[in-house]
């Protein structure tokens, strides 16, 4: 059966189509904030369309991930906290349109950890801790095989603990949010440069893993993972960041906890969230 998965970010989104559990087709553009979800809707259709005529390929199944709250009991978006537009946005109502199959949607960062827990570094680890470490931050759980989401869809957002109340303003308003401190859209506004340039200097990483092991510390603590798995364009650094940040991560562990600390990459890179997609399409 052939399934349509969608990555919607706050920089960018991807299309996959699958065949059964293979990927025979990707397209990823960059994210025309001020476009929005009209120009992001006309963009997808644009694809399928091509795909349709070139390939042959039509879905059976779409499974969405969305860069932003999603209320999953109604399958509504909830809005992007990165991009314009997309308050209360019928989504779904769109991408049936243009596909004549109704959707499925969730958070991207549980979206991305359930690609993970099928297909990636996370397979069969239970309970699962994904964080999204991108634009943004996000995190999903797995527990016992399923998307913990908690009693209205908002379990796993890591990204608004505050770490440092003395903190500048995040765009939620409060103050020192982990995203506020950790995210690749204010690292590059806060020096000016992208984070993958910064994480090439090893005295910024060395400041830089003590707040991201701030919020990590608090998902060990509370959860007690079996594995945490960080996905996003930083963890792209690899080695540069997550041996400084392990050995940060285990100074600030409670010193009587025996809780693991297992953190690395995402395994499927990028298309995390398109697998994960493709996992929630299936749960149909």
């Amino acid at each position: 059966m052939k399934t349509l998965a969608i990555d919607i970010g706050g920089t960018k989104f991807s299309l996959a189509g699958f065949d059964g559990e293979t990927m025979v087709l990707r397209e990823s553009q960059a994210t025309d904030r001020d476009g929005g979800p009209e120009w992001l809707c006309l963009q997808i259709d644009a694809v399928l369309s091509r795909w349709r005529s070139e390939n042959g390929f039509v879905a059976a199944r779409v499974g969405i991930g969305f860069g932003g709250p999603v209320n999953f009991e109604q399958q509504t978006i909830t809005l992007s906290t990165h991009v314009a537009g997309w308050d209360s946005f019928p989504l779904l109502d769109r991408i049936e349109h243009l596909t004549g199959i109704r959707p499925i949607v969730d958070n991207d960062a549980n979206v991305g950890a359930l690609g993970e827990y099928h297909y990636g570094a996370g397979q069969q680890l239970d309970p699962l801790f994904y964080m999204t470490l991108s634009t943004g931050i996000g995190g999903g759980i797995i527990s016992r095989g399923t998307i913990y989401r908690g009693a209205d869809s908002f379990a796993g957002e890591l990204g608004h603990l505050t770490i440092r109340p003395d903190g500048p303003e995040c765009l939620c308003g409060s103050f020192g949010c982990y995203e506020r401190m950790c995210c690749g859209l204010w690292l590059e506004r806060d020096y000016g440069r992208p984070a993958k340039d910064l994480l090439l200097d090893p005295q910024f990483v060395a400041k830089y893993v003590v707040d991201l092991a701030r919020g990590l510390k608090a998902a060990i603590m509370i959860l007690n993972p079996a594995r945490i798995v960080i996905g996003g364009g930083i963890p792209k650094a690899g080695d540069r960041l997550f041996v400084p940040l392990r050995e940060e991560l285990r100074r600030q562990i409670t010193s009587w906890s025996r809780a693991r600390i297992d953190v690395v990459p995402a395994k499927l890179g990028d298309d995390s969230v398109l697998y994960g997609a493709l996992a929630l399409a299936r749960s149909i």
